[in-house]
């Protein structure tokens, strides 16, 4: 990062809070795992430096504001809703696709909230989300009747999912089309936001009619409508109490979160800021490490070692326990509440063998996290004709078995993390809509791996609400 005009960079190791030997081009000695490989290091340095001189995408006020919202969760004061895309797409910076994925996260916490009579705090995989790593680096494809071999798609942060030679070349200035994007999307957020899009009074944002076609029994049915009309009469009853500002009960805020891959995009908007200590990513409020990225001695970890995001770390059914102390302890060696975020993606089947052991000696260690759940990244499957989805049952499943899991241990389950849409899509089977496989050809729209639909989202929140609430 450049410094301010006419003002030399500070120290560092002066500051209190940046850990030692640490400066945002630290993580470049370290294992560059599932880093991009660019033909024109030329290029690289023209769009770092465009995307350093550019404005933060988010405040370090906003990045404190959620830090203590994730501390309040570590406590069991508060849920935390993280949800969107598995990889956004610059198609997609639209008016009518941001709205819906507001929409649903709104609805969702507004379930929530009713059962669980705690606060939700709203997290968006958006504005942001434009990386995805992958299980290989290349592909293979036909061109021209030709079968070849092309790097793999990294997300519109990279390349272009179209299978060409010019497409899959990783290009340096998708960077800041991204950063662009990504502004453009937030800006669009904050409106929203600012002109009433969350006002609790307009049904048209949270209504549940989609129940009226859907294959539930009649227990379920009642169930749902009854919440529904709970929630209706949940407000009215508190502007009618008059103990709590209307502003307070009608507005509600989202942040953003994106996994933090590419590390060149995410190094060009780290700096520091005034009256803080120490270096904040400004590309996001809550980045996260993913599973094939969390290695201690790689570039991932040391680079998010040393900002004060709040920061994410994705946990599969191999992860060693020990592993797991040792990622916190160099994460968080202060044991900051709101830090660290444990996401346990485990994959249904594995849950209760797996995910014990690290509750328990995390807990034994005495050290202060956020578990949240990742229930649909271990419960990928392939249908018979090869198309990528995910079962409705088993990402229930997980969820279940991950509350239970944490309810024996004595440990607190405060975030749930999902991909989903707001769209009608057909992209995961199972779920009262009855979404079947002969239905994922027609209606799969996305680039990378299957999402929730809207129906589907909805309808989890409401078994998740019954399970969490003990309802």
């Amino acid at each position: 990062m450049n410094a301010r005009p006419n003002q030399a960079e500070p120290d560092p190791a002066t500051d209190g809070v940046t850990p030692e030997g640490w400066t945002p081009a630290s993580w470049r000695e370290r294992l560059e795992a599932h880093q991009v490989v660019y033909t024109d290091p030329a290029a690289v340095v023209r769009a770092k430096e465009k995307l350093a001189s550019l404005p933060p995408l988010v405040t370090s006020w906003e990045i404190e504001r959620l830090k203590g919202e994730i501390a309040q969760a570590q406590q069991g004061k508060r849920l935390i809703l993280q949800g969107g895309d598995c990889a956004e797409t610059l198609a997609d910076c639209r008016p009518e696709v941001i709205t819906a994925k507001l929409k649903i996260l709104l609805q969702m916490s507004l379930v929530l909230i009713h059962e669980l009579k705690k606060p939700v705090t709203r997290v968006g995989r958006f504005a942001g989300q434009y990386a995805k790593p992958r299980s290989s680096p290349t592909e293979t494809g036909t061109v021209d009747g030709k079968d070849v071999e092309l790097p793999s798609y990294f997300g519109d942060l990279v390349n272009s999912v179209e299978f060409a030679p010019d497409a899959r070349t990783p290009d340096p200035h998708l960077m800041v089309r991204g950063y662009q994007h990504a502004a453009m999307t937030l800006n669009f957020i904050r409106s929203l936001l600012e002109g009433g899009f969350a006002d609790l009074h307009h049904p048209e944002y949270w209504d549940l009619r989609f129940l009226e076609q859907a294959g539930l029994s009649a227990d379920r049915r009642a169930a749902y409508e009854r919440m529904t009309r709970n929630l209706a009469d949940g407000i009215t009853f508190m502007e009618n109490l008059g103990e709590a500002k209307i502003d307070d009960l009608t507005r509600v805020e989202f942040f953003t979160s994106h996994e933090g891959l590419n590390l060149v995009y995410e190094s060009a908007q780290t700096r520091r800021v005034p009256r803080r200590p120490g270096y904040y990513d400004l590309t996001t409020h809550l980045p996260w490490i993913g599973e094939r990225t969390r290695q201690l001695d790689g570039a991932h970890v040391e680079f998010f070692r040393g900002v004060r995001n709040p920061v994410g770390i994705k946990l599969g059914p191999k992860t060693d326990p020990d592993d797991v102390v040792k990622l916190i302890d160099t994460m968080n060696p202060t044991d900051e509440a709101g830090r660290v975020v444990l996401i346990a993606r485990m994959g249904a089947g594995n849950v209760a063998d797996r995910l014990p052991p690290l509750l328990e000696r995390v807990k034994k260690e005495g050290r202060t996290v956020l578990w949240m759940s990742d229930p649909m990244h271990g419960n990928g499957t392939k249908t018979a004709s090869g198309i990528k989805t995910r079962s409705f049952d088993a990402i229930l499943s997980e969820l279940q078995s991950t509350a239970r899991a944490h309810r024996e241990a004595g440990t607190i389950l405060g975030g749930v993390h999902f991909e989903l849409t707001g769209e009608d899509v057909a992209e995961c089977v199972g779920g009262a809509a009855g979404v079947g496989e002969q239905d994922l050809r027609a209606n799969f729209a996305s680039p990378c791996d299957p999402r929730l639909n809207y129906q589907q989202s909805l309808e989890l929140a409401f078994l998740l609400a019954a399970e969490l609430g003990g309802g």
